[in-house]
């Protein structure tokens, strides 16, 4: 797999891009959980650690960058606004695709300061939300919309999900939810038709990656068809 996968994120070498989907900014309004430092903080710190790692070209959105549907929550701007500089002060180009969350993006849209697509291509890969079929063809798909994440002795762990070939005869990839507060999936016995994204054909071939933080490693396990007979 040429791509590199680390905190809810995957980089792209080939095309020298950093992939995030979910952000759900202003879901912190929506939930009764906190996160430690904040939502503002927590996404524009780990943003910028992984700037700092990986020094991509350029930053891709893949789609709900925005939580609510029908308002801008108090304190959403501000944390559009933080997310763009800090891209900005890393010397990275910031490109927003369009999710089913981001029916009030266009108010926000100045604020952020990026290219807004509903699908966008760097090379052979197309970034889409994944909550409808892409449009254009590609070598390689990256999307998010499901949140995976897989469960292991216990403890839920956001997870990368790679199907090689198994959308149009293309690779796809699709992120967890880069906000922590965000709920995942559990895909340990999931099949193809609970999946949400019309880009998942067969959730047997898809293989759970999952970043060690503890260890800074990487583990990948086996696709899900096999990864569920072992349990």
């Amino acid at each position: 797999m040429d791509a590199q996968f680390r905190d809810r994120a995957v980089y792209l070498p080939g095309e020298d891009a950093l992939v995030v989907a979910d952000l759900h900014v202003g879901r912190d309004a929506a939930s009764q959980l906190e996160l430690p430092l904040g939502e503002r903080e927590d996404l524009t710190g780990r943003l910028a650690d992984l700037l700092a790692d990986f020094d991509p070209a350029e930053v891709v959105v893949a789609g709900d960058l925005l939580h609510a549907f029908d308002r801008v929550p108090e304190g959403v701007e501000e944390t559009v606004v933080a997310l763009r500089r800090t891209v900005a002060d890393a010397g990275a180009r910031l490109v927003a695709v369009e999710g089913n969350h981001d029916s009030m993006l266009a108010s926000v849209t100045e604020s952020l300061g990026a290219e807004v697509r509903d699908e966008y291509r760097i090379g052979s890969t197309v970034v889409h939300h994944g909550h409808a079929e892409p449009e254009a063809d590609a070598d390689r798909y990256v999307v998010g919309h499901d949140h995976p994440a897989i469960e292991i002795e216990g403890t839920r762990h956001p997870c990368l999900l790679y199907g090689p070939g198994t959308y149009r005869g293309a690779d796809v990839l699709v992120l967890p939810a880069f906000n922590r507060l965000a709920p995942g999936a559990t895909v340990n016995g999931m099949r193809t038709r609970d999946f949400q994204t019309p880009v998942v054909t067969d959730a047997d071939a898809f293989r759970p990656i999952v970043w060690d933080e503890d260890a800074a490693e990487v583990l990948s396990f086996p696709p899900l068809g096999e990864f569920r007979r072992l349990l």
